[in-house]
């Protein structure tokens, strides 16, 4: 009866439009006041559950994102992108693809990449004769591969959320990511370029030769290394997750300030206030979602739903797509942050009962949650998207199909075939 007063008062409470950290919390107390266990249980779970050193990461990968968000990255990589792939049909799509690929390996995040390079692209596909709906559908999808970059808080926030079930690095779980997110890309590009060809857009222009490609790579380079600096500096054992993480930031104030001279002290005092709205809500969510998880493990729900799923099936093909199901519903409601604290305790062992490695569940997990970035009620980016492009959700929808089956694709790869996202992980573990 506990179980159902603490899932019954959540789900009703975000159907009356409670924002999730309060569903969540509110939910808790309710459990605890129906059980009669102490009131302090709840806010020590809470406390407790923030209390983690790594959790310095979040915050200085979000300012670090900021930062490149309102520096000026964007205006370079659309140059350099447009240079590589905009000759070819339907260039400007597939310079879009490219471009939010890029400033998502720099920013880290699905919304700022949709914010910063919708700004720019959305409106000069428009110029040029391309439809709104294809010009937003491009710019959303392709943004989502931001969320399994090195530079996404939302890896951190996973390996937090494996705490007590599964031994998750970070460095395993970034590894594990690169593959994925190349097939993410190429999965998009596939989408535009189909869709590109069905309405017979234009080919733009001729190759510019290398020359150009070139000087437009070294113009965009300062900004890119950033990747490259947190990699190598993880593996090479220089520095763990959080100081990658203020490594981060320390580079993205050298390039936007020093290098670029795009940051001015307007925008950074926004990035700073950007960054502790967004690091306040995700400490939140962490916190509440501690004692969220407290009563699903005295509860045994992951036991339970592990049950109900082999009571349908124990075939493992089929509880993975069970699962991807779940979590693409789950997503489509709450919040990616709230996604992964609420669902990684309930799915991750059932996951790896059947086994799934961690990592892998991991990546399949952040998929599943970028798709719901894109995907009504709660899907932000999709907003964010429509918003700068002048056109409604609605019609939006009507032609996302292409770009779901790029996703859909990707995630059934990465969920059906493992070495997709544990080959990289396998070969620096040797």
């Amino acid at each position: 009866m506990e179980l159902a007063v603490l899932s019954i008062t959540f789900f009703v409470l975000l159907l009356i439009g409670v924002p999730v950290a309060f569903s969540i919390g509110l939910a808790s107390i309710a459990t605890v006041f129906y059980a009669g266990v102490p009131i302090p249980i709840v806010f020590q779970k809470m406390v407790g559950g923030m209390q983690v050193f790594s959790f310095m990461a979040i915050p200085f990968f979000v300012f670090a994102g900021e930062l490149m968000l309102y520096g000026g990255i964007a205006d370079r990589i659309v140059r350099f992108a447009n240079s590589l792939v905009g000759h070819v049909r339907g260039g400007l799509g597939m310079s879009n693809v490219v471009g939010c690929t890029l400033f998502g390996g720099v920013a880290g995040s699905a919304l700022a990449d949709v914010s910063a390079m919708g700004s720019v692209m959305i409106p000069l596909m428009k110029r040029e004769g391309y439809d709104a709906d294809y010009a937003v559908n491009v710019t959303t999808h392709s943004a989502l591969v931001g969320v399994l970059m090195p530079t996404s808080h939302n890896l951190i926030i996973f390996t937090l959320a494996t705490t007590g079930i599964a031994s998750v690095s970070v460095l395993n779980l970034i590894l594990a990511a690169i593959i994925p997110a190349v097939l993410l890309t190429l999965c998009n590009l596939a989408a535009a370029y189909y869709v590109a060809v069905k309405r017979g857009y234009p080919t733009r222009g001729k190759f510019p030769g290398w020359s150009e490609v070139f000087a437009a790579w070294m113009g965009a380079m300062p900004g890119l290394l950033i990747v490259v600096i947190i990699l190598v500096g993880i593996l090479s054992g220089v520095f763990t997750a959080a100081e990658s993480a203020a490594t981060a930031v320390l580079w993205a104030l050298l390039v936007t300030t020093l290098v670029y001279r795009s940051l001015s002290w307007k925008d950074f005092i926004k990035a700073c206030a950007k960054a502790c709205k967004t690091t306040g809500v995700v400490l939140l969510l962490i916190g509440i979602s501690s004692a969220f998880g407290y009563f699903m493990a005295l509860y045994e729900v992951p036991q339970k739903t592990g049950e109900l799923m082999t009571s349908v099936s124990d075939n493992p093909l089929v509880i993975f797509l069970m699962i991807n199901i779940l979590l693409f519903i789950l997503g489509t409601f709450l919040d990616m942050a709230a996604t992964i604290l609420v669902c990684t305790p309930i799915f991750l062992p059932i996951a790896m009962h059947f086994g799934m490695d961690p990592a892998q569940f991991g990546i399949v997990m952040l998929i599943n949650c970028a798709l719901g970035l894109n995907t009504p009620p709660v899907g932000v980016t999709q907003f964010v998207g429509c918003a700068i492009g002048g056109i409604s959700v609605g019609q939006v929808m009507r032609s996302i199909l292409p770009f779901y089956g790029a996703l859909t694709v990707c995630l059934m790869l990465v969920t059906y075939v493992p070495a997709f996202s544990l080959w990289l992980p396998s070969m620096f573990a040797k």
